[in-house]
């Protein structure tokens, strides 16, 4: 299979965007598949959730060429996360940097894909971009790049608001931009179904976007420490719901 790439993203922070993206690169691996993982978020959160240190990795792949030497240097930032089949290439504050230089040197909305194109021969097969909220064009082209993206949106009041402006821009994207890509599905976070503003929440995004819903990811403890213990939701209990759901979306990804 050719190299699949799926954005998460969502212009809200605090939805679950960097749980999401490594728990679900970990459950692809889980499943037999290779997946490169690639921080676009200047926190660099998703190599600390995998144990590994923030690097400035992303700084480099926005800002340099394809020469082969460029892409040598390039894939020596690519960081083994110790889970067999995935690896990172990390990001942390340069990565702001780096949205100066594409700004300034007017790279086209389809600077990200070419970019990471390189990776595409002999490569993984998904390459997963986790994004920050909002970091100027950089989530733009991220989702350009992608074949899929996938809306994570915490189950309150106000979280739709996120929502709307992503599929906004897609929309904006695949009308006048010649993006060919899709909404994999929006992805309800921290659920808790013993409280009113999750349940109302649900039934508002299941008015507003019924067709794209993906079954929600539940609060939960555990997902919560995973971070602090450069863990995934699989290496701290394998067999609990989040674990399971996590799993399920992985599932629904492979059927793409």
């Amino acid at each position: 299979m050719s190299t699949k790439i799926i954005c998460i993203a969502n212009q809200k922070g605090g939805v679950g965007k960097t749980t999401t993206a490594v728990s679900l690169a970990h459950g692809l691996v889980l499943k037999g598949k290779r997946v490169l993982l690639i921080d676009l978020d200047p926190q660099g959160q998703s190599a600390t959730a995998l144990g590994r240190s923030p690097e400035p990795g992303v700084f480099y792949l926005l800002t340099m060429g394809m020469t082969p030497q460029e892409s040598s240097f390039i894939n020596s930032w690519i960081r083994f996360s110790g889970r067999e089949g995935l690896q990172i290439l990390p990001g942390d504050q340069q990565t702001m940097a780096a949205q100066t230089v594409l700004n300034a040197q007017d790279r086209p909305v389809s600077a990200i894909r070419q970019t990471v194109s390189r990776f595409f021969k002999d490569g993984p097969d998904y390459i997963l971009f986790d994004t920050a909220p909002s970091v100027g064009g950089i989530q733009e082209r991220a989702v350009w790049a992608s074949d899929l993206v996938i809306v994570p949106t915490a189950t309150e009041f106000l979280s739709a608001d996120g929502v709307g402006k992503v599929l906004g821009m897609m929309s904006i994207l695949q009308s006048k931009k010649n993006w060919r890509g899709n909404l994999l599905g929006i992805l309800p976070t921290f659920y808790d179904e013993q409280t009113r503003e999750s349940k109302a929440t649900i039934e508002d995004l299941k008015q507003r976007f019924a067709s794209s819903l993906l079954p929600p990811i539940h609060r939960s403890t555990l997902l919560r420490e995973c971070a602090a213990q450069g863990q995934t939701i699989f290496e701290m209990d394998e067999l609990c719901r989040a674990a399971k759901e996590y799993q399920a979306l992985a599932q629904i990804v492979l059927k793409y």
